[in-house]
């Protein structure tokens, strides 16, 4: 694992969405679980990580895995969103300098999904 794969794990265990946002490219790409289109951009993506931090409950990253280039990181959390227990994976690339330049999120079960989806909904509404 990379230096940054273990910082990005730590901002992500400390709901520190500054930090994890400094990671990032600045055109970083972010696709989510449950909305179709992606976010591109530090801002937006950090964003949408304040969002997320405030929605999950006891997150957790249960694994950690990588490629032998060091470029592509996946950490496997477990949280709950309400009263839904979730499973998941964030999938991260890093560009040539060593940024975050595509980040993704995959989520299951369904209804774990469909809570993140509704509460996500609600809390990027009191932001805008």
């Amino acid at each position: 694992m990379t230096d940054l794969s273990h910082r990005f794990r730590s901002a992500l265990e400390t709901r520190d969405s500054a930090a994890a946002a400094a990671l990032m490219a600045d055109g970083v790409v972010f696709r989510s679980p449950v909305v179709f289109k992606p976010y591109v951009g530090r801002d937006a993506v950090g964003e949408i990580m304040t969002a997320v931090f405030r929605v999950f409950d006891d997150w957790r990253c249960v694994r950690e895995l990588g490629t032998s280039d060091g470029r592509d990181h996946a950490l496997v959390f477990e949280g709950r969103i309400g009263d839904r227990q979730v499973e998941g994976c964030d999938f991260v690339h890093l560009d040539e300098s060593g940024s975050i330049d595509e980040f993704y999120v995959m989520l299951r079960p369904l209804s774990g999904a469909l809570a993140l989806a509704e509460a996500m909904k609600a809390q990027l509404a009191c932001t805008t």
